[in-house]
């Protein structure tokens, strides 16, 4: 031990003249008897001064006092074990013979609060009741600890066995290290359990509880642990209240979300700190109280990243990524941005198309050497699909040297939205090829790549090996994409029979899967009965309404459409605006059905009129079947014109260049009438135009759609 230790202990700084009452001990190095040695040892250990116990330590080996001292090696191996250097204190372990309680005790919490190394408190643990050492309070938290850091489920379960048969489950300590374990393995019955029967609570269990059930996805019963805490008369914390404006976050009840932020604000210094402002400005965020979370975070004088964070973030999902990308652009001039920040600004520029910034980013997050980390490399595949340039996307994928799952399925995705379900399914394969086994969300995008394709085989096949190859069981959403792949190609009646057989109930989603194709196919029968499942369950879906009054104008049948309309406007329901969009030298021009409101509308109704004209030439004859108003047909025919996409294309035929790549984004679904014209608008002005609708990617080029007219 000497030999090993002592080079490293000599290289310590010199020991410095104590402050006046340990000088007696320190100054001229004076003897120092085992005793004195042990009480300043333990003074160290308490106060975790390593380079001060390492210098003693060396003092200890030169004097030669500790030689077959296991007084002190005791001492020693707890001191490095309670300052994390738990080599030290593992190797010094090692050479007593005579161990003990005490230390098996320091060498278990050592380990258990080193992540890389907490199994071998485990083994400490285990050997410690071979050797017929007692375990007490002290022991099972950290040996509780690490079993829940390492989701040992079936060891955290036998240990709290034996705890209760060695009589320690009231001990509140005990109690609340079970409670943390069980948060862990997401086990929440079990942590109330326990939480139930201890028969003394303190701050801690209440805490832990709230936490853990707002991490596990339950915030409703946080707030009740909450209120129970509150009725006990429990005064709380710092900690406490980040767990309540989390399920208040969580469940958007703003108004106890603001009962918090008035205790916060009542308390000032005792509460206020940086995490407790994050956390309400994402609660405001997050409750669409986006002003409050502004005004909160314009008031905070300590602002972090995780404030930028928050407001790029809560922005973007409150429908402003723009906001959102300025937010961004103030921030890199005040403070340094973290992996966050740009998977953050990564997600608003998808939103809005904004490709060019999001080149921008990717360029910027390169220089600031951001570019190996997961979650960027992710984020950053799928902006690129979403925001139409899918070449790119591939190339960022491409350039990841060693994939995971998360990559594979981005990548898969996007192939998927753009219509691309052979390269989805081979790349797919690849995967597999790999030894990357599969998990539900991948499934879920093959089998929409393959829906959007009209890959019924692969896709039928990918579905029935889920359970068989993957030992995965199909959820809602993988029944939704089947049905959604049947219906479109025309299965129907095997789509009924998928959902008729399915082990799960159900629900207005995959209902609603194949009204869509009962409307592409002309099944009002089927659609009718569809409808109907729909309404018992999710009457409020105005999307539904609207789909089966399309359907019925289709057939002519106008009172039914009056009929499904009047039943809507009974139920309050209305139905979304469409609008359009579209991004000019970083600016958004935005249009709603018949805008006139842009400032060059003149220019605008000129160029529809001239598409016109051009498209009519190359023959093309407007079907006005989905107009149902009681007009003439020119009427309806300028109705169609009046489109929000084909407003945005005109606005955008003028103010680009020729030859010039269009991206249109639209809010819901592109009418069949709108993609026919827009394909041939390709042709005739010579531009590729690529449209990002409700569900997928159209790429308009020389007449043709990227979608081969399926979707």
């Amino acid at each position: 031990m000497n030999g090993t230790l002592l080079p490293k202990l000599r290289r310590a700084p010199h020991l410095r003249p104590a402050p006046p009452t340990t000088a007696k001990i320190f100054t001229q190095w004076v003897p120092l008897t085992s005793l004195q040695c042990g009480a300043t040892i333990q003074s160290f250990t308490n106060s975790k001064s390593l380079t001060k116990g390492q210098q003693l330590h060396a003092h200890i080996i030169t004097s030669g006092i500790l030689l077959s001292n296991t007084y002190l090696n005791t001492k020693l191996a707890a001191f490095y074990a309670n300052c994390g250097q738990m080599s030290h204190a593992h190797f010094i372990f090692n050479q007593i013979d005579s161990k003990n309680s005490f230390l098996f005790n320091f060498m278990i919490r050592g380990y258990a609060c080193n992540g890389q190394n907490s199994i071998k408190s485990l083994t400490l643990y285990r050997e410690m009741i071979t050797f017929g050492h007692k375990v007490d309070n002290f022991t099972y938290p950290f040996v509780l600890k690490a079993c829940g850091g390492l989701l040992l489920y079936r060891i955290g379960k036998r240990v709290h066995c034996e705890l209760v048969v060695n009589g320690y489950e009231s001990d509140i300590y005990v109690g609340n290290s079970l409670i943390a374990m069980y948060v862990k393995f997401r086990d929440m019955g079990m942590s109330r359990m326990v939480f139930d029967r201890m028969l003394v609570r303190d701050l801690t269990s209440y805490n832990t509880m709230i936490s853990g059930y707002v991490k596990n996805g339950n915030a409703r019963d946080g707030i009740v642990i909450f209120e129970m805490m509150r009725d006990n008369g429990l005064g709380v914390d710092g900690t406490t209240l980040l767990g309540v404006v989390s399920a208040c976050a969580e469940l958007q009840t703003v108004q106890q979300g603001k009962e918090i932020h008035g205790c916060v604000v009542r308390n000032g210094s005792r509460f206020r700190n940086e995490f407790l402002v994050n956390s309400l400005i994402e609660m405001y965020c997050s409750c669409k109280y986006i002003e409050y979370a502004r005004r909160l975070f314009e008031d905070s004088m300590g602002k972090d990243v995780v404030s930028w964070n928050c407001m790029i973030s809560g922005y973007a999902k409150n429908g402003d990524a723009f906001v959102s990308l300025q937010f961004f652009r103030e921030l890199i001039s005040v403070a340094e941005p973290d992996q966050v920040t740009f998977v953050t600004v990564l997600c608003a520029c998808e939103q809005i198309t904004a490709l060019q910034f999001g080149m921008s980013v990717h360029s910027y997050l390169l220089r600031k050497g951001f570019g190996q980390y997961t979650m960027v490399e992710t984020a950053l595949i799928e902006m690129y699909s979403k925001c139409g340039n899918l070449g790119c996307s591939r190339q960022v994928f491409d350039e990841i040297r060693n994939k995971n799952l998360i990559q594979y399925s981005a990548t898969v995705s996007g192939y998927g939205i753009h219509g691309r379900g052979k390269h989805a399914v081979a790349l797919f394969r690849e995967m597999l090829a790999k030894n990357i086994t599969p998990d539900e969300a991948i499934i879920t995008s093959i089998l929409s790549a393959c829906s959007h394709s009209g890959l019924v085989t692969e896709g039928k096949e990918i579905f029935y090996s889920m359970t068989k190859d993957f030992n995965l069981k199909p959820v809602l959403a993988h029944y939704s994409c089947l049905v959604d792949l049947l219906g479109r190609a025309g299965h129907l009646d095997e789509a009924v029979q998928l959902i008729n057989s399915m082990t799960i109930t159900p629900t207005s989603d995959t209902w609603a899967a194949l009204l869509s194709a009962c409307r592409k196919h002309h099944n009002v029968k089927l659609a009718e009965f569809v409808a109907s499942k729909i309404f018992d369950t999710n009457p409020t879906e105005v999307g539904i309404y609207v789909c089966l009054s399309n359907i019925y104008a289709a057939e002519r049948r106008c009172a039914d459409v009056d009929r499904v309309r009047a039943l809507a406007r009974k139920n309050g329901l209305r139905k979304s605006p469409g609008w359009s969009f579209v991004v000019i030298d970083k600016m958004i021009y935005r249009f709603l059905v018949g805008d006139r409101s842009n400032q060059q509308t003149k220019e605008i109704y000129e160029k529809l009129n001239e598409l016109t004209q051009l498209v009519k030439e190359a023959g093309y004859k407007p079907d006005t079947s989905s107009v149902y108003y009681d007009v003439e047909e020119e009427v309806k025919e300028k109705m169609l014109w009046d489109h929000s996409e084909r407003l945005a294309i005109a606005y955008a035929l003028i103010n680009t260049s020729p030859g010039a790549t269009i991206r249109i984004t639209k809010n819901l679904r592109v009418c069949v009438e709108c993609h026919t014209v827009t394909k041939l608008i390709s042709k005739l002005m010579g531009r590729e135009i690529i449209m990002r609708d409700i569900r997928r990617f159209h790429h308009f080029k020389d007449g043709c759609c990227s979608c081969g007219d399926y979707w």
